[in-house]
């Protein structure tokens, strides 16, 4: 037999063996990406079959070859019951680390869905802006003196002013859910935020909003 001969017949010997699930002729010089023309494996898989190393077993005109169970080392049932105890427990990692997957697979959809921190500390900017100006104009309205104004200005300032009071807490609160966000990310407390990006709250400048 030729040096060729024997590196075929090694190699198709030792992949049965690694594999150890039956195949047919076809199935084997696919698997092996055709380095072996078929008419070769076939004459490797006759000599191994010859030899004891490989079963046959014929379905109608098809073959199938397996390497022979005799020349494996037989096994310790405790054995195997401790590998199925292990497969088990793999398994059931594998289950709780699907999971995990899932939760964070969900967490970052929802980070990349929301606002970057730029543009949150940029809208924290303008609803600030805008809390200032309205903060103004109220301050202004309620200085004014109330014997300059007709009892229908005063209640159209009054609901107007009640109005911007509710406004206000909203834009507070949108405000505050921003700044939250931004702190899940940020590594330092709320009142270094704060002091970072020049935001003031009602309660640094002593403003107490108007119970409704």
């Amino acid at each position: 037999m030729s040096k060729k001969d024997n590196e075929a017949m090694e190699r198709v010997r030792s992949y049965m063996e690694q594999q150890n699930r039956p195949y047919s002729v076809n199935d084997i010089f696919m698997n092996l990406h055709k380095d072996i023309g078929k008419t070769a494996v076939q004459k490797v898989l006759d000599q191994l079959v010859s030899s004891g190393k490989l079963r046959e077993k014929s379905y109608g005109k098809q073959k199938v070859y397996v390497y022979d169970q005799s020349h494996f080392p037989s096994f310790d049932e405790n054995k195997l019951k401790e590998m199925d105890n292990e497969i088990a427990e793999l398994n059931e990692s594998v289950k709780e680390k699907e999971k995990l997957t899932t939760e964070v697979e969900a967490k970052l959809r929802g980070l990349n869905s929301s606002l970057t921190t730029e543009e949150a500390m940029k809208k924290v900017a303008e609803l600030e802006e805008e809390i200032s100006t309205l903060q103004n104009k109220l301050s202004n309205l309620q200085s004014t003196t109330q014997d300059l104004v007709s009892k229908e200005e005063k209640e159209k300032i009054e609901g107007e002013s009640e109005n911007m009071n509710k406004m206000w807490r909203k834009r507070k609160r949108m405000a505050m859910d921003i700044l939250d966000a931004i702190l899940e990310g940020y590594p330092k407390p709320k009142k270094v935020l704060l002091e970072e990006i020049g935001v003031e709250t009602d309660e640094d400048v002593g403003v107490v909003l108007k119970k409704v």
